[in-house]
Order: structure tokens, then C-alpha cells, then sequence
């Protein structure tokens, strides 16, 4: 075993619920997740724009399900960013029970904007975790992706339904 995967490994293990980590899907989707629970062996995590419900592997940090997305980074979050970040999964789970009790976004568009802090958080993400990156579990270093910089945040912005410009 190597020094990176020892390090990727232990990074991994050591997330800890309230944790907000980053991960990538095999088709480039961002993923921000909070962590909800853990055992030995997994992390349930849920997704913040989407409030989708998520386990990986304790182990690998890679996604157990169909989709295999992999955790990348688990570099903390400064304080006010993360505080964002967990205001935005509460609103998130608001607007998500609102919307299963049959009231539509239309009838309150202003809840489902993202504001100032809100933007500053989503795009502040992208350098964070581009320089913070896991080594991935065989050595090879971080994971290449060949999207830009602007790829990543448009991809991370969508998910708030907000164009980059």
C-alpha cells in the first residue's frame, strides 16, 4: 500500500457527520455533499442542491450504486462558507418537502434564488477543491478531468438552476 492511498484512505475515514465533502460523478457532475450518518464501512451523505440521498464506501470513497461517482475532496470548508453550506441544505430540504406537498416553485420564486452569499459559496468551491484534491486510490495522482474552470462552475451552478453570467 502507498503513502497516497494510506493518506486517501485515512482522509476519508476521518470524515465525520456535518462533514462537506466533494465528489465527482463519471459524467463530470459535481457533487457537494454533507455527511448524515456513518458506520464501518459507509457514509451516507446527502447531496446539497439536490437533496439526494447518497452512500460511498468508507474505504475507497466511491459511491455504492449504479452511478460510482468518487469522492475527490474532503478539505474543510472555511467557517463562513460552511455555515453557508448548511443553510442551504436546510433551505434546499425546505423547498424539497414544499414541493412533495404540492406547492410549486412558481408560486415563490424568490425562495428558490440563490443570494449573494449563496453565489460567493457555490463559486469559491471550485478553487477550493480543485487545489485540495485526493490522490486517487491507485497512486495516480488527483483525478484529471478535462473540463475548465469555467466548466466546473457552470456544472456546480446548474444544479441551482443560475446561468455563470
Amino acid at each position: 500500500m502507498t503513502e497516497s492511498m494510506i493518506d486517501r484512505e485515512d482522509a476519508i475515514r476521518n470524515l465525520a457527520i456535518g462533514d462537506i465533502f466533494h465528489a465527482h460523478a463519471p459524467n463530470g457532475a459535481s457533487l457537494v455533499c454533507l455527511v448524515t450518518s456513518l458506520s464501518e464501512s459507509r457514509i451516507c451523505a446527502r447531496r446539497i442542491p439536490t437533496q439526494e440521498d447518497l452512500e460511498f464506501d468508507r474505504r475507497t470513497g466511491v459511491e455504492i450504486g449504479p452511478i460510482r461517482s468518487r469522492i475527490d475532496s474532503v478539505a474543510p470548508l472555511p467557517e463562513d462558507i460552511y455555515q453557508i453550506f448548511v443553510a442551504m441544505d436546510r433551505k434546499n430540504a425546505e423547498i424539497c418537502r414544499d414541493v412533495r406537498l404540492g406547492i410549486r416553485l412558481e408560486d415563490v420564486p424568490e425562495r428558490s434564488k440563490l443570494n449573494g452569499d449563496e453565489r460567493r459559496a457555490l463559486l469559491f468551491l471550485h478553487s477550493h477543491y480543485a487545489s485540495n484534491r485526493l490522490q486517487q486510490s491507485d497512486g495516480a495522482g488527483p483525478p484529471e478531468h478535462a473540463d475548465t474552470q469555467d466548466d466546473d462552475v457552470s456544472r456546480i451552478l446548474v444544479h441551482f438552476l443560475i446561468s455563470k453570467n
